[in-house]
């Protein structure tokens, strides 16, 4: 049996009666969150796919060759050095990768892994410690909280594979 995304994520416990949201600032300094938004902030907006990339590997994002991102794609904002887009994946308009769960009493994190030549359809939203393997393809709108196998398309909420 294969690994699931919850199996792969980091737990930090956020004891003190309030929920994990309010204690972001011990998973990110404030600056570091504010450089990582200005940068997202341009390159959602930036019609410039070389700008993009720029923009993205400074805050820490692993970017190959040949990416393409939409406008308005989000990667994750608190944790941008675990995503990796691989060569020549395309992430759509308005797609969300997120690295990061603020719960009740812990945040989580885990890796987003976007594999060579992978496309993701607009609106979609991956989740933290998903990965979408080698010229996958995710559907428009759908929810991606387990890993899509290399050549698969998934669709739906939550995505599940089609057959053909």
């Amino acid at each position: 049996m294969t690994e699931r995304r919850h199996d792969r994520l980091e737990r930090q416990p956020t004891p003190g009666g309030r929920n994990a949201l309010w204690h972001w600032t011990r998973a990110k300094g404030p600056l570091t969150v504010a450089f990582n938004y200005a940068c997202i902030v341009l390159a959602r907006h930036s019609p410039r796919l070389r700008l993009k990339l720029v923009l993205y590997r400074l805050i820490g994002m692993t970017v190959g060759d040949g990416v393409a991102f939409g406008l308005e794609a989000t990667p994750d904002l608190f944790f941008p050095e675990l995503v990796t887009v691989e060569d020549d994946a395309i992430v759509g308009y308005d797609v969300t990768l997120l690295c990061h769960e603020f719960l009740q009493e812990e945040y989580r994190t885990g890796e987003v892994r976007i594999g060579e030549r992978a496309m993701i359809g607009a609106g979609a939203i991956v989740l933290p410690g998903v990965t979408v393997g080698r010229d996958a393809q995710v559907a428009a709108n759908s929810l991606v909280t387990e890993d899509v196998p290399p050549g698969a398309t998934v669709a739906g909420v939550p995505a599940e594979e089609l057959t053909h």
